[in-house]
């Protein structure tokens, strides 16, 4: 299949961007290969129409195939993951401590309902306004607010035990 050079500068210029949303609305680095992989395959079919605004095109393709992928897992049995151990990974370097704030956050937004993580990303990580996500997601500027809030309310419940954690160890 021949390709653009349009497309091809645009897949290098952002998919390191996108393959971050894609990680942010699935939670997992697989998953978002997979999502980001086939969001780009569907946005080079359709080349043309996506040409003019290619990075919305693509984000709207991305959030579509993650509430697609959200409805599947859904249908599917729960899998129980195994316990994991923090404290087993600590190093005395400072430079990993970021890492395990990432990975706290990414935890905490992965129990958010599917629609308010989205909110949350579309808005903190990927800095959209209120109605540019209310367009992607797919619903009114009120609801993108309500989502909001509810999702912040629950990452400060979610987050506080670390706060309190990481606060204590500051001060020992």
């Amino acid at each position: 299949m021949r390709v653009d050079a349009s497309f091809d500068t645009f897949v290098e210029q952002r998919s390191a961007a996108l393959l971050r949303l894609a990680y942010l609305l699935t939670g997992d680095r697989g998953h978002a290969e997979d999502l980001l992989q086939t969001a780009l395959l569907r946005t080079m079919r359709r080349w043309p129409k996506a040409r003019d605004a290619p990075e919305p095109y693509t984000r709207q393709v991305m959030v579509n195939l993650s509430r697609d992928r959200i409805r599947a897992l859904l249908r599917r049995p729960r899998e129980t993951a195994l316990p994991d151990n923090p404290d087993a990974f600590r190093s005395p370097d400072p430079g990993f401590d970021g890492i395990g704030e990432r990975q706290t956050v990414t935890a905490a937004l992965a129990q958010l309902p599917i629609r308010q993580r989205q909110v949350i990303v579309l808005r903190y990580f990927e800095d959209l306004s209120i109605e540019q996500t209310a367009e992607l997601v797919g619903c009114s500027t009120g609801t993108v607010k309500s989502y909001t809030s509810r999702a912040l309310s629950r990452l400060r419940e979610l987050l506080g035990d670390f706060h309190e954690t990481q606060e204590v160890r500051a001060s020992q």
